[in-house]
């Protein structure tokens, strides 16, 4: 017995959407050591600097007890830097060391040079459109 879907299978098509992207950065990520993780933990931190874990986690879409792992080896490797929140005792706040910073500008060519091409290729409306509909839908699916 089979099931007849009249709609394809959206989250397939997104992760297959992501595979295909990350498929550009992947080679440079690996080059510097880097887990696909990691970069989304390091680029986080060079867009907003020294932020709380909880946060890391939500924009970098890693769950609690994985980022601890995360964060334990990029703090053994020299990228990232952790301690208390000087505000409140109870949280932790993660900021990137100079070394996590110049990996995130040397990688942010590469990942800026794939977004040009992207836009190149689909045109600079299209990938605007791409990247509103997304929004649209993350915003459609939020409580």
């Amino acid at each position: 017995m089979s099931t007849t879907f009249i709609h394809r299978n959206l989250p397939r098509l997104l992760l297959q959407a992501r595979e295909s992207v990350m498929a550009h950065t992947r080679p440079s990520l690996r080059e510097h050591g880097l887990s696909d993780q990691q970069w989304r933990v390091l680029r986080v931190l060079g867009e907003h600097g020294t932020v709380e874990t909880g946060r890391v986690a939500r924009e970098a879409y890693i769950l609690g007890p994985s980022l601890t792992g995360v964060l334990a080896r990029m703090e053994r490797d020299g990228l990232i830097r952790r301690e208390r929140d000087p505000a409140d005792q109870r949280r932790t706040v993660v900021e990137a060391t100079p070394k996590g910073l110049k990996l995130v500008e040397k990688l942010s060519r590469t990942v800026e040079a794939h977004y040009e091409w992207m836009e190149k290729s689909l045109g600079k409306q299209k990938l605007a459109e791409l990247y509103e509909l997304l929004d649209q839908v993350i915003d459609l699916e939020q409580p």
